[in-house]
């Protein structure tokens, strides 16, 4: 009894101590303020301080408003025995990457219902007031067909006027004027903790917003070394791909392509490609038809300090060359096994990733300088740039969707391929959509002639689909066979 007692005396007292702080706070309020600062100066400033910090936030709101419009739904219908996906890699949530990439590292995958054909959802931006869009290559590549659609809900059939596997860049055409266009913005004055804001359409709601702030810069993923990828923790999930990335400018500064994801959706590394390189891919398809890269030849890596050491170098920096390609530029430049490259071009080589993306930005057979670090001293070469074939999809300027009336996406003979297969001329069909893919064209043959005339380059193809009529004949080298495919166009 005299415990519960006890008890009950403390929570009285309790009771009224609180009342108490109250009465005195009210019948004392002028003394007590006084005291309290007095003794306390910084509470003021520690009020202002958490109100300067609330007003710093960042509010998007304009930003969104202005550039909004300009984010538009990418809608694709491919057939559903094909896969989206640069180089073959699947673009769902399979995790077969081919060898290419962990199946941590992908291309956002497109929600897409389970009918054939099947229909995928994608994002992209209007950087043309007459219809270009710009989005990457694996949301649209080998697709049948094309929608565009506005925030306004008007739908616009669209041509895919080319894509770039090598950097997963894709120009998408459609017919209007006066459309509202992003503006620009240059990734090389980005810093890495900046806010950014990401507009596209993940899991098919449009115009979703999210944000966050630049992770790192210039980062290099496996088979995708020629893009430096700005990192983000913005959220961008599947529907994302092709969207844009904002600093708080309003300017874009890159577009969402890949994810770092063991389950398929946000876990807070994202990657989005900067937007110069897009834009320079965007200029050649429109101005030549295709996409150009360059080659240097060699296979690198870091210089990690115990390198160093061994060779004599002050710095671990620059890029080993481990290996040198045969008949290469940097063969034919002289560069060795063992060598340091320093400088590419009068820029610095920091890490081994810096280099791929300087020279695939190059226009082959423009000739640079390089300094190498050879035999424990300083070198001094120039070096003329190749071409990187296996990879720059040619641009289609067909009518229709997709990869143009044919609906295949070639690249020229290497002179290793005529020379092991013994074909003097032809193009090898890399990825192989709609009419082709109808009539049993299959990736990996090589197109001969077309209407019994030689093909001798990509751009002869083009132009000779662009002049037939409604059938074709495709002469065709599949394996050992040779053998026509009559080709439906119409």
């Amino acid at each position: 009894m005299q415990t519960n007692k006890f008890k009950r005396t403390l929570i009285a007292l309790a009771v009224v101590g609180a009342f108490g702080i109250g009465a005195v706070t009210a019948e004392r309020a002028g003394t007590f303020r006084q005291a309290t600062a007095a003794a306390n100066p910084p509470a003021t400033v520690s009020v202002a301080s958490a109100a300067t910090s609330a007003a710093a936030l960042p509010d998007f709101a304009d930003l969104v408003a202005q550039n909004g419009p300009a984010v538009v739904q990418i809608s694709v219908s491919k057939d559903a025995k094909k896969v989206l996906g640069r180089r073959g890699m699947p673009n769902d949530d399979d995790d077969d990457s081919n060898g290419m990439l962990p199946p941590w590292f992908r291309n956002f995958p497109m929600p897409k219902a389970p009918e054939t054909p099947s229909r995928g959802v994608g994002s992209g931006f209007i950087v043309g007031s007459d219809g270009i869009v710009l989005t990457n290559a694996h949301v649209v590549d080998g697709a049948d067909e094309v929608t565009v659609r506005l925030t306004d809900r008007r739908e616009f059939k669209a041509k895919v006027l080319g894509v770039d596997k090598t950097t997963d860049v894709a120009v998408v055409k459609i017919e209007a004027k006066n459309l509202p266009v992003v503006r620009i913005g240059n990734p090389d004055t980005t810093r890495v903790g900046e806010w950014v804001v990401a507009i596209g359409t993940p899991y098919g709601l449009d115009n979703t917003v999210t944000s966050g702030i630049v992770s790192a810069k210039g980062r290099s993923l496996p088979g995708d070394s020629a893009v430096p990828f700005i990192q983000t923790d913005a959220a961008v999930n599947p529907g994302n791909s092709g969207g844009p990335l904002f600093n708080m400018k309003g300017e874009v500064i890159g577009i969402n392509s890949q994810i770092f994801s063991r389950s398929g959706g946000f876990q807070g590394v994202a990657f989005a490609i900067p937007i110069d390189v897009a834009m320079n891919v965007k200029d050649q398809i429109q101005q030549h038809g295709k996409v150009e890269h360059g080659r240097l030849g060699v296979s690198i890596q870091d210089v990690n300090q115990a390198l160093a050491d061994n060779f004599g170098m002050k710095d671990s920096t620059g890029a080993l060359v481990g290996s040198v390609s045969k008949d290469s530029a940097a063969s034919k430049a002289g560069i060795e096994p063992g060598d340091v490259i320093l400088k590419f071009d009068g820029k610095a080589i920091t890490r081994s990733s810096d280099l791929p993306p300087m020279v695939a930005r190059l226009k082959p057979g423009s000739t640079v300088s390089m300094e190498l670090w050879h035999d424990g001293k300083t070198k001094d070469v120039n070096v003329t740039i190749g071409e990187l074939e296996d990879k720059a999809t040619v641009a289609s300027a067909n009518e229709g969707a997709g990869q143009g009336k044919l609906g295949v996406a070639v690249r020229a003979l290497s002179p290793e391929e005529k020379k092991s297969s013994g074909i003097a001329d032809g193009v090898v069909v890399e990825d192989v959509a709609g009419a082709a893919a109808r009539a049993g064209v299959q990736a990996g043959d090589v197109i001969l002639s077309v209407n019994r005339t030689p093909v001798k380059s990509p751009e002869q193809l083009k132009e000779l689909i662009g002049k037939a009529g409604k059938t074709v004949a495709l002469l065709v080298q599949r394996d050992e066979a040779r053998i026509f495919i009559p080709v439906t166009i119409g």
